[in-house]
């Protein structure tokens, strides 16, 4: 999910899951700022190649903002190069220390390559620094999960929830934290309440599908996994499920018996 913000003549963009591109200062001069600004453009419309290239040019010029390296660090995680967006994100860090959204941005790269110690640090580091940042807490529960740590890693999600009331994705997380503990009232209960907000929400009608064929309720399974293959294939692929989404074992289980058996 990505938004955009306007701030005091900048501009925010917020890329929750997969990284975090955090706003520049301020500048006088309009256009080192129109250069920022053209930069960030290319990386929010998915021209990663091009946004990396104007990164080159922009911090060549600006050596010292902590913001260009982050955002550039967000374009070469998207690209495959996890190593230099954390070289990147480090000297985000050394230039802006008390900035947090570079912490989070290593953090993801670094769940990239299965580093949980060294991301839990740097979402620690955000949520010491900010206690409702939801971006931080829903990273923190994903390792957490991938740690086998479901309990935390569901009050994480519930924290992350809250302090963003529309953030879906957490909301689903912290319902299939529950299936997976064995608290499948509260696990069907919210991802009724998801699906009746979000009726096209893949995850979720994904994880009732799973709930409902665990429970028998074939038909009802049936019905929301016609919907799921509608909106996205992705959830009938296994390592996925596991790896990229980072569900739990047990709905994971559940959901690839479905498909299997129907």
């Amino acid at each position: 999910m990505i938004t955009f913000k306007k701030v005091k003549g900048c501009f925010l963009l917020i890329l929750i899951i997969v990284n975090v591109f955090y706003i520049a200062p301020c500048y006088s001069l309009s256009s080192r700022e129109d250069f920022f600004k053209y930069a960030l453009d290319l990386s929010s419309a998915g021209k990663f190649n091009l946004a990396l290239q104007e990164w080159n040019r922009y911090l060549d010029s600006y050596p010292d903002d902590a913001a260009g390296f982050s955002n550039r660090g967000n374009v070469r995680l998207v690209i495959g190069d996890i190593e230099g967006s954390i070289d990147d994100q480090n000297n985000a860090i050394s230039l802006n220390p008390n900035e947090i959204d570079p912490y989070i941005n290593r953090g993801i790269a670094e769940e990239t390559l299965g580093l949980w110690s060294q991301a839990q640090k740097d979402y620690m580091f955000a949520i010491s620094k900010d206690s409702k940042n939801f971006s931080a807490l829903y990273n923190l529960a994903n390792v957490q999960g991938s740690t086998s740590e479901w309990e935390k890693a569901r009050d994480l999600f519930a924290k992350a929830a809250l302090y963003n009331p529309g953030f879906a994705m957490a909301r689903s997380s912290m319902a299939l934290a529950d299936y997976q503990l064995g608290n499948i009232d509260e696990s069907e209960k919210e991802l009724k309440k998801l699906i009746r907000r979000y009726p096209n929400f893949a995850d979720a009608r994904a994880a009732l599908t799973a709930l409902n064929w665990s429970k028998g309720e074939y038909g009802n399974a049936e019905s929301n996994w016609i919907a799921v293959t509608e909106l996205d294939p992705r959830y009938s692929d296994e390592e996925w499920l596991m790896k990229v989404r980072r569900w739990p074992p047990k709905p994971t289980k559940d959901l690839m018996k479905f498909i299997v058996l129907k």
